[in-house]
Parts: structure tokens; sequence; C-alpha cells
């Protein structure tokens, strides 16, 4: 078993021991991402990257990987497999000969 799969399991109890699981449709937990990726967002509005607080930052991160889990888990998704594809995806897109050292899109290098 691996890590991700130890979270999801923890997740999934934390939320039936609570009877939440009505609550977490793919809808529901897609905005509640958003929403906590958008607190994350707030703690370093109008400040230098290095005067956010961590521990906030650490808080709302960990709220952005859980919903990003349960969402996962609600497709049934490997959660290492699919990151693995997508960055085989973006290698092709983005080779390192043309993308280095820049931030273009792929449509432009």
């Amino acid at each position: 078993m691996n890590d991700w799969q130890i979270l999801k399991e923890k997740l999934q109890q934390f939320a039936k021991e609570r009877d939440w699981e009505q609550f977490h449709n793919p809808k529901d937990l897609a905005l509640a991402l958003s929403i906590e990726a958008a607190e994350l967002n707030e703690l370093f509005l109008w400040k230098k990257p290095e005067d956010a607080d961590p521990e906030k930052i650490k808080d709302e991160l960990a709220d952005v990987f859980a919903y990003a889990i349960q969402l996962a888990a609600k497709y049934e998704l490997d959660i290492g497999q699919i990151v693995a594809e997508k960055i085989a995806r973006n290698s092709e897109k983005y080779p390192v000969d043309k993308a280095k050292g820049n931030a273009r899109k792929y449509t432009e290098l």
C-alpha cells in the first residue's frame, strides 16, 4: 500500500465517521479544492513570497491535497500513475532543448 492509498483511506474514514460522504460528490469536491487553492493564494496576496506564514501555508496546502485525493478516489484514479502520465505528456510538449530556461507555453516554443 502506498502513501496516497493510506491518505485516501484515512480521509474516507474521517468522512464516514461524520456521515459526510453525502456531501462529497465530485462537483462539490472540485469546488472545495478550488476554494482551498484560492485560500492558499490569499496567503501570498500583496506580500513578498518569503513574508507568507509557513504554518498557514501548510494548513491550506493540506486542504488542497485532501480534496484532490478525495476527488481522485471518487473516480478511482491512481494518483501516482496519473501524475507520472502527465509528466510524460509534458515532457513531449516541453522538450528540454526548447523549454529550458523560459516560461513560454508549448505552443510558443
